[in-house]
Formats: C-alpha cells, structure tokens, sequence
C-alpha cells in the first residue's frame, strides 16, 4: 500500500537497528530506528506525499521500539510485524472462504469501483488466487520469523525480515497484478461495467 516508499520506510530502520544494537546495546539502537523513521517521515512530507501512510510508518516504528524496550530484547522490536503477519494470513484465508478475497475488494475500493466483478466466476478466482498468494507470504513469515524469534539472535532475524520483505512483496505483487489484469478481462468479456460507487447524498 505505501508502495516503493513504503517497502524503504519499513526496511531502514531494521538496517540502522541491527548494528548499533550489537555495538552499543538496546536503547542506542532503538533511538537510532526511531531517529531514521522521522527523518523518512520529514522526508515524505517535504516531498508532499501522502500524510497517512508518513505518519503511519513513524508510528509503526515507534511500536515496535516500545515492545522492544518493554521486552528489554532487540528481537522485541519484530513481534508485531511477526504477529500481525498471522492476523493478515488468517484474514487473507477467511475472505476466500467467505468469497470477498480481500484483493478484489482493496483494489475495487481503492478505484472506487462497484464489486460486479463477484458475479463473474473467473474474476472472483482470479482475485482469490491473489489474495491465496498475500496469505502464503504472511503465514511463511510468521511461521519462520516467529520460529527464529524462539531460538535465534536479533541479527539472524532482522536478515530474516528483510529477505522476507522486498523478495516476497515483489514476487507476490506480480501475481497480483496478474490476476488483476485476468479478472478486469474476465468482467469484460462477461459484458459488465464496473462503474465507480456512487457519493452519498448530503442530508
């Protein structure tokens, strides 16, 4: 969602964490992650891009940092992304059984579109597919993240998160876009119009 930007802003401050937590401990690391993640967030605003996903970022960083040093363990700082990975996978997983793949429904929204595209069958397996692949990353990184929080160092899972970010979001991405672009034809060819949702009335 915070696109490349977004993929920079999470990845720094684990960059910046990793070493300075090895040389000078937990709460010089922690104000070095903290320290990065404003100076992006100033970064973006100066840019003028949007607010939310800036101010959304800092926060997220801010989080993790308070679990870390309440923990008192630099490994502290990756439990939410850890947990909120099961919680995406496990909602990912619950929106194809309900038949509202979360795919269709962001993407739809995002471009204020009507969900038509659920009457068609090939469309709504496209965009399962999709969402089948989110809720494959997240599962995959919070089984071995959280397996590597148990029994491994900050060091191997910061690595960890980081192979597991970029590489993934890339491969998983491309899928999306795949199955975006099969599910747009497959409404087409069904001879259906996705107009954008119409504004509610002012009372």
């Amino acid at each position: 969602m915070g696109g490349l930007t977004g993929l920079v802003s999470a990845t720094l401050p684990v960059v910046v964490l990793i070493p300075v937590n090895n040389q000078w401990g937990l709460g010089p690391a922690l104000l070095a992650a903290l320290g990065v993640a404003l100076v992006i967030t100033v970064w973006r605003i100066i840019r003028k891009e949007t607010l939310q996903p800036a101010i959304s970022g800092l926060l997220g960083v801010a989080l993790c940092a308070a679990i870390a040093w309440f923990t008192g363990d630099a490994k502290g700082y990756f439990l939410y992304g850890i947990w909120v990975s099961l919680v995406l996978a496990v909602l990912s997983i619950a929106s194809i059984i309900f038949r509202w793949p979360v795919v269709g429904v962001v993407w739809k929204g995002i471009n204020g579109e009507s969900m038509v595209w659920r009457q068609v069958p090939k469309a709504m397996w496209a965009y399962s597919y999709a969402t089948a692949g989110w809720a494959a990353v997240f599962l995959a990184r919070f089984l071995v993240q959280n397996g590597m929080y148990n029994h491994g160092d900050t060091t191997t899972l910061g690595v960890t998160r980081i192979l597991m970010g970029w590489p993934l979001t890339g491969l998983v991405t491309l899928l999306t876009i795949w199955m975006v672009r099969r599910a747009n034809a497959a409404v087409e060819a069904a001879g259906l119009v996705e107009t954008p949702e119409p504004a509610e009335k002012e009372a």
